[in-house]
């Protein structure tokens, strides 16, 4: 089993493993490197029906994994918990549902703590990947599972550039698709925003050139990165209510003297526990390669291939991908000819809104795969 290494990839009872690839039969990434072999970790919910046709697939965001939703009050919850299970928005007495942990991560699919052939962990010398080669890779999964279409491709953030890829690079391939929070391309601000959190990683001498696999590796870059990330994630309205100017104590010091810095503290530190410092690196490029129409003629010609029909949702508070990037999206696949639908969550929790304010995103979508469900065969 070519897994993630070390403390990173937590097993589930649930986690299954499908491995393809190899000297003969690699992977071909996007700038012509080549991966073999790949391990993707996954887990599913429900049953695929005799049709094949009620297959959904749920795409994470940077520093998610496979698990959106427990298999059992013995478990433990998801990210998407409220949103997968009996009876819910994506109802698995209805659906087939699956989500795989992305190439590059570090939740057991290869990635740069996986071991490679040479039977050391890639560290940096893992080839540079985009959104496109995570796509790709899912694809295989897709073939092994002998699912013909996905009846829903849905995610947000980094899941809802892996779900617009889905629609453009294999249109026939999907039915519907759910893009939340997510660009047309990287804009220069979040390309920005990622540099820095990169450069907070690298400057760490624990780093030590991505070949930190034998020692503690770089624990405070990655929790400054994640410092910043959660920055983005949120909106000053959030950040006001929760903290204001609350302090730790009344004698003020250069650093934890308020009440926000502890909360960008805790969450640094609870990353680096469960997440690798080379995945963050390689994941938080892909995205900033992500472009809908790099390597295709144009955006038009990119999104004139999506057959399927597409719910675009927009974040009233996102710093990090405002809604106006959504509501240019929508725009541009009206304009190729998609049937295409815009929706806003209008939450004070920032990006992260579609991770929290589960109340309200909910009724935005039920519409949409109420409608989408009527193709479904029952079981």
């Amino acid at each position: 089993m070519h897994i993630s290494a070390f403390k990173y990839c937590k097993i589930r009872p649930y986690t299954r493993f499908y491995t393809f690839g190899s000297q003969y039969e690699p992977l071909s990434l996007q700038y012509g490197q080549t991966l073999y072999p790949i391990t993707v970790a996954y887990e599913t919910w429900g049953t695929l029906n005799r049709y094949k046709d009620n297959a959904v697939l749920i795409e994470h965001t940077l520093t998610g994994c496979s698990h959106c939703a427990s298999h059992g009050p013995e478990d433990d919850e998801g990210w998407w918990e409220p949103l997968v299970g009996p009876g819910k928005l994506f109802d698995t007495d209805r659906y087939f549902v699956v989500c795989s942990n992305v190439l590059g991560g570090c939740q057991g699919t290869t990635g740069p703590s996986s071991y490679a052939p040479s039977g050391k962990p890639y560290g940096a010398s893992f080839p540079v990947i985009t959104i496109g080669d995570m796509v790709k890779v899912q694809r295989e999964l897709m073939k092994h599972l002998s699912i013909p279409f996905w009846h829903t491709v849905a995610g947000g953030s980094m899941g809802g550039m892996q779900a617009l890829e889905w629609a453009v690079r294999y249109p026939s391939l999907v039915r519907s698709a759910i893009v939340i929070a997510a660009p047309l391309k990287a804009s220069a601000q979040s390309i920005a925003y990622n540099e820095v959190a990169r450069q907070a990683i690298m400057s760490d001498p624990g780093w030590k050139g991505g070949q930190y696999y034998t020692s503690q590796g770089p624990v405070r870059g990655l929790s400054v990165a994640r410092m910043l990330g959660m920055i983005t994630y949120q909106s000053e309205k959030a950040m006001e209510y929760k903290f204001g100017r609350d302090l730790v104590s009344p004698e003020p010091a250069l650093t934890g003297t308020f009440e926000v810095e502890n909360y960008l503290a805790y969450q640094g530190t609870k990353l680096v526990q469960r997440f690798d410092a080379n995945s963050y690196l390689y994941l938080s490029r892909a995205i900033d390669l992500f472009d809908i129409s790099a390597g295709r003629p144009s955006l038009e010609s990119a999104l004139g291939r999506i057959t399927a029909k597409m719910l675009v949702v927009g974040i009233s508070s996102d710093i990090l991908y405002p809604s106006h990037q959504q509501k240019q999206m929508v725009s541009a696949l009206r304009q190729s000819g998609v049937d295409a639908s815009y929706v806003e969550l209008v939450t004070d929790h920032g990006h992260d809104g579609f991770l929290i304010d589960f109340e309200k995103i909910i009724p935005l979508l039920s519409e949409f795969m109420l409608q989408e469900s009527e193709t479904v065969a029952a079981i």
